[in-house]
């Protein structure tokens, strides 16, 4: 009985260590769709979609990730400068910022390679 108790103790405290490790982190880049972002910009939908050369309009870049999703895509943070997309897993916030440079507040899973967001704001 006592071993029980001594491994469930441990077993606790090992638990409550693990939790307090993942702190929240500040990841920067553009909230993008995924399937433009496994092409590293929004400018091969935007051919299809006749609107060609609009890759750099903010508007233009927000239209494209907003249809994207609308189409089954997801959006993620794609990290230009290290050419890496990341999942997020919430999909309602990032619908605010879609096609702009932002801010993620989250902890992030390296094993499926998400961000568990706390809260994303423009880029300033």
């Amino acid at each position: 009985m006592k071993k029980i108790v001594i491994g469930a103790a441990a077993s606790v405290m090992l638990l409550g260590a693990g939790l307090t490790l993942a702190k929240d982190q500040t990841f920067r880049g553009e909230i993008m769709d995924s399937q433009c972002a496994k092409n590293g910009s929004h400018a091969m939908m935007m051919a299809k979609e006749g609107m060609a050369g609009k890759e750099n309009d903010p508007m233009g870049r927000a239209m494209c990730t907003k249809n994207c999703v609308k189409m089954g895509g997801k959006y993620v943070l794609f990290d230009a400068a290290k050419k890496t997309a990341y999942e997020l897993d919430d999909q309602e916030k990032p619908a605010d910022f879609a096609g702009q440079k932002v801010k993620v507040q989250g902890t992030y899973d390296k094993a499926t390679k998400t961000i568990h967001v706390t809260s994303i704001q423009a880029a300033s």
